[in-house]
């Protein structure tokens, strides 16, 4: 064997390999010239390079040739090798006789079988640890020059250098490329976000004046999708959610898009159609997705949508502008009743005499009086006492047993039922609120009602709720209406002259479900309302992810900026107890704290002024309880 390493050849390599960082070189591809030129530069026949790591097994990266790549694998399969052994140890393996080698008696025989005579071994170093191996292969019995040797780590050491170089360019690119797509998608489900939706609004737009082809925009929302949440909780809206997304996204045609822009919307962006009946076939289509029920675990779901069209002619503008036309369409169709329903044919004929029998035990239900209102704690977080109560329709029917809200409102919201069962649950809230506050004068506690958006746009609703708050004797001060976020869409300003009249009269307003719907953060401080309550979709992982953690001290910080108060929804962990007491929400409701009760388990915990409930959420915790801070409460008084 010649053992003189050819020094022009090594400064040319490494020469060569240095011009890679500051390129976006590959690691695979460093590797391949590595083993490539080696050959060129040291007295060796083949040369190959496996990567290793204490939580991986040994893989093989790169080979000079046929044979150096049967000895990298051979040491991969056995788990036995010099490159093993110098990845283990930290220091060169020099075997100049193969055949006389010990240290690996499994892989001698195999290798010399195999034409190999000679091994030597370099570890890729960088500072205290490795990240594999460098193997030089000889056919010939005999050790490496002294130079060989110092040359051929040199060239481990400095092809870690650039593994790890490339590495971190590779894990940089990936980590941008992530944050590239959840910035631009929605998390839970896949689908494109708000913002991709933008992008892909300008770019049809442009395609649309090039083509001079025309497009439409499809605005969906599920109908009563809140009483999913709170009739099965959170998880099942989005196993939910998932599921409707995935039936959704079969009706996309290749270049349309579907994207979900809030808790429970979906748009369509259909491009390339001809006439505007194209956009009709598309809503039938949709229609037909939920004939069939959702089943979620064990659950059987039925639902229906609400779905909004805007049609852009040959050539024209696709903008934001015919998104909130779409959006408005959709909001329009909600507030006539005229939903998506699936279309009645001889097997649906069953379920829909059984919602019209349903729908008639309804109207003896609400005359009769065998309705039911239950209340959920809202509590101060600072000390779990108790701050206010929201309102639950129930509703235990004799022969079907309990009806899901979700059933009960949505066979409500398609007769004139909707309106008179809000009355009552309005009425029925007051004068327990009443009978609590004679009970326990000493009291102060807010009643919280949630309020649709067919209610509020019913004429004289306002003039409703004042003469509620008179027959009953309610302070309007202590009532809070609950609002969701879609509400402020109308395009004439009639929800928020409504509301704002609602303000006149003393009552406070509460957005819902904030962050799942169509507001922004800004878009705050334009609204009537007085109260803004997280939801659950936040606060399920705020005890242990930093991006729910930030979104939720940053809504909670804007909001405290505006006056306002923050209430966060469904916590059910004492993690997320912890998280939101930590960044200042000042009260919170959720099962962690007390589940919907009677009326007259609210007169009881009063009474106790919730000690036993702090006690149940709070004191059984070993760990030590974040500082109490000053309260920013819901009661009337502080504010």
């Amino acid at each position: 064997m010649v053992n003189v390493v050819n020094e022009d050849r090594l400064s040319l390599v490494l020469s060569e390999f240095a011009r890679t960082l500051i390129t976006d070189f590959p690691i695979q591809g460093i590797l391949d010239r590595l083993v490539e030129r080696i050959t060129h530069v040291l007295p060796v026949a083949s040369a190959g390079v496996t990567l290793i790591s204490d939580s991986m097994e040994p893989h093989y990266v790169a080979a000079s040739g046929e044979s150096a790549l049967h000895f990298e694998r051979l040491q991969a399969d056995m788990g036995q090798g010099p490159c093993i052994a110098a990845y283990t140890s930290g220091n060169p393996v020099l075997i100049a006789d193969l055949s006389a080698e010990t240290r690996v008696p499994e892989f001698v025989p195999a290798a010399l079988a195999s034409g190999l005579r000679a091994v030597f071994t370099f570890p890729l170093r960088h500072g205290d640890g490795r990240l594999g191996a460098l193997d030089l292969y000889s056919n010939d019995v005999g050790p490496l020059d002294e130079r060989d040797v110092v040359a051929a780590q040199t060239l481990a050491d400095v092809t870690a250098a650039y593994l790890l170089n490339a590495q971190a360019r590779q894990d940089a690119q990936a980590a941008s490329d992530r944050f590239q797509h959840h910035a631009l998608h929605d998390p839970l489900t896949g689908l494109p976000n708000r913002l991709l939706l933008q992008e892909r609004l300008e770019h049809a737009s442009q395609r649309a004046k090039r083509s001079h082809t025309a497009a439409a925009l499809l605005f969906t929302d599920i109908d009563g999708f809140k009483l999913i949440n709170d009739t099965y909780g959170h998880q099942a809206g989005d196993e939910l959610l998932v599921a409707i997304a995935q039936r959704l996204s079969g009706l996309v045609r290749s270049g349309d898009t579907l994207a979900r822009v809030g808790g429970d919307e979906f748009v369509f962006l259909c491009e390339d159609l001809r006439t505007a009946a194209d956009v009709d076939v598309v809503a039938k289509r949709i229609n037909e997705m939920f004939i069939r029920p959702f089943t979620i675990a064990t659950i059987e779901v039925s639902i229906t949508a609400s779905v909004g069209k805007a049609f852009a002619g040959p050539g024209e503008e696709i903008s934001d502008q015919l998104l909130a036309r779409a959006d408005m369409a959709m909001y329009e169709a909600k507030r006539e009743g005229t939903f998506l329903r699936p279309p009645v044919n001889t097997m649906e004929s069953r379920s829909t005499r059984d919602e019209q029998h349903l729908e008639g035990r309804l109207r003896t239900a609400l005359a009769e009086g065998s309705l039911e209102v239950a209340y959920q704690p809202i509590v101060r977080t600072a000390d779990a006492t108790i701050a206010g109560v929201e309102a639950l329709l129930r509703w235990n029917d004799p022969d079907h047993g309990w009806v899901p809200p979700i059933h009960m409102i949505r066979i409500a919201e398609r007769s004139s039922l909707i309106t008179e069962i809000g009355e009552w649950v309005m009425e029925r809230s007051c004068l327990d609120h009443a009978t609590w506050m004679a009970a326990v004068p000493s009291a102060t506690l807010d009643l919280a009602v949630n309020v649709s958006v067919r209610q509020l746009m019913e004429p004289g609703f306002a003039s409703m709720v004042d003469r509620v708050l008179t027959r009953t004797g309610m302070a309007p001060t202590a009532l809070i209406l609950e609002v969701t976020e879609s509400i402020f869409i109308d395009h004439s300003g009639l929800a928020i002259n409504v509301l704002a009249g609602l303000n006149a009269l003393g009552i406070r307003l509460a957005l819902d479900d904030f962050g799942t719907g169509y507001s922004s953060l800004n878009y705050l401080s334009r609204l009537p309302i007085q109260i803004v309550k997280i939801d659950r979709g936040f606060i399920a992982k705020v005890g242990t992810a930093s991006t729910e953690r930030v979104i939720a001290a940053a809504v909670t910080a804007l909001a405290h900026d505006l006056g306002l108060t923050v209430i966060a929804e469904g916590v059910e962990l004492e993690s997320e107890h912890e998280a939101i007491n930590a960044i200042g929400c000042e009260c919170a409701q959720g099962y962690f704290y007390a589940r919907p009760s009677p009326a007259d388990a609210i007169v009881d915990q009063l009474r106790r002024r919730a000690a036993p409930l702090r006690e149940r959420v709070l004191a059984s915790s070993p760990r030590p309880r974040t500082t109490a801070r000053p309260e920013r409460a819901m009661s009337p008084s502080t504010r």
